[in-house]
């Protein structure tokens, strides 16, 4: 059981980590555009991010729970637990995560979200890897 536990507070870290990664890397496109950094034009980095936004909102379209949730939900019930308890570590990292608000609102956001993500890459388009550099060494 304290397995499983263990496994559902990865989970939960696992998915704080991907929140941030979405959140963070549209702060830092936003700051990387404005001080002319070159790394957030990756395009690697830029498909990435903007794929994992696109996941969120396509899910949301369509209704489907979160499959990080629902596995974390299933390690609970496995380890014995109520859905909504954990350790600390697990607790707190869910109670950043999850908010009490109507389910439509959720939708919105990751819709609006993933538009904002896609309005960067359209503003601010990321280097292609195949183009080749420009003489003077810039990209």
């Amino acid at each position: 059981m304290a397995r499983y536990r263990f496994l559902a507070d990865l989970t939960v870290v696992a998915h704080v980590g991907y929140v941030a990664f979405v959140v963070l890397g549209l702060v830092a496109i936003l700051i990387g555009v404005a001080r002319r950094w070159r790394w957030v034009r990756n395009f690697w980095f830029r498909i990435v991010h903007f794929v994992a936004i696109a996941v969120v909102a396509a899910e949301a379209i369509l209704g489907m729970p979160c499959p990080l949730t629902t596995l974390e939900n299933d390690l609970r019930r496995q380890a014995g637990e109520a859905v909504s308890s954990g350790s600390f570590i697990g607790r707190w990292a869910h109670d950043v995560l999850f908010y009490d608000a109507p389910q439509w609102i959720f939708s919105v956001l990751h819709c609006l979200f993933a538009l904002a993500v896609l309005v960067t890459l359209i503003l601010a388009p990321p280097r292609w890897p195949w183009s080749k550099r420009r003489a003077g060494g810039g990209r």
